[in-house]
């Protein structure tokens, strides 16, 4: 499958900001950190990546629009489309010198009337491992040029589900502990790797068989869920509706593992 320009756009600019991750990452103990509510923080090394992505991608696609963790929403022209971007995505483990963050970066397209579309185009990268995993609606979702597909698995208790925990001033403990109780007994391990963006790009990759979070933000789950569906997976909210991002709840699988994950969250919800 031949790269796009804008794949190649977005893949060059991540790899700009991505060594500037590492080398920083190398560092850890150097850096300087800012609190801006409980256990989140933004490090120089977050807000320097998402300067150079503004500045990469602006510079490749000017008029274009962004959407932004730190700095938030920048308006650009009428009609044109806008980035979704997470500049570091896992930062509590990167302060903590654990090598699981990645740079997320998706393409949104305007409505017509007004208002923001479809996600087109995404991109994960995980400087670390140097994976560049990417989508674009109807091509497919690759990690480098080789294709990807959601498991195969069907039965719950062969599958591993990847989730995250509420932790302070995130989440609800008490939904998040009914899920739990519903779902661990049924699987055959869950795991919690702190970056959400991964965590999609590994349902994409069969890594995982399955994953639900809540409390998830856009720029968190845009270039994600785009590869899950590319890779013949399926994202709602805990409905099995299609609200995931407005709701801020998100499961994603397999065909065979979506539905029976959504109908356990779903029960111990009911049965709250």
């Amino acid at each position: 499958m031949a790269i796009s320009g804008i794949i190649t756009v977005m893949e060059r600019a991540a790899r700009k900001a991505g060594a500037k991750l590492r080398r920083d990452f190398g560092e850890i103990e150097h850096l300087q950190v800012s609190q801006k509510g409980p256990a989140d923080f933004v490090t120089k090394a977050d807000q320097a990546s998402e300067r150079t992505l503004y500045e990469e991608l602006s510079h490749a696609r000017p008029g274009w629009g962004f959407l932004m963790e730190e700095a938030g929403e920048i308006e650009g022209e009428p009609g044109k489309p806008r980035f979704i971007v997470d500049p570091l995505d896992g930062t509590s483990n990167f302060l903590h010198a654990i090598p699981q963050f990645a740079i997320s970066i998706a393409v949104q397209e305007p409505k017509l009337g007004g208002g923001w579309g479809d996600i087109t185009s995404g991109l994960i990268y995980q400087p670390v491992t140097d994976e560049s995993y990417w989508a674009e609606r109807g091509r497919g979702a690759w990690l480098h040029d080789r294709r990807l597909r959601v498991s195969s698995r069907r039965h719950l208790h062969e599958c591993l589900i990847g989730t995250g925990i509420p932790f302070m001033g995130h989440g609800d403990m008490g939904q998040w502990a009914r899920i739990f109780g519903a779902v661990a007994p049924e699987v055959a391990g869950l795991r919690r790797f702190g970056a959400a963006s991964l965590d999609l790009a590994w349902v994409a990759s069969g890594r995982f068989d399955g994953f639900w979070e809540s409390d998830l933000n856009v720029w968190d789950v845009a270039a994600g869920m785009l590869l899950v569906r590319e890779a013949g997976g399926f994202v709602s909210d805990y409905r099995g509706g299609d609200r995931a991002v407005e709701r801020k709840e998100l499961i994603a699988g397999s065909g065979a593992v979506h539905s029976k994950l959504q109908k356990l969250i779903a029960g111990s919800l009911r049965n709250a």
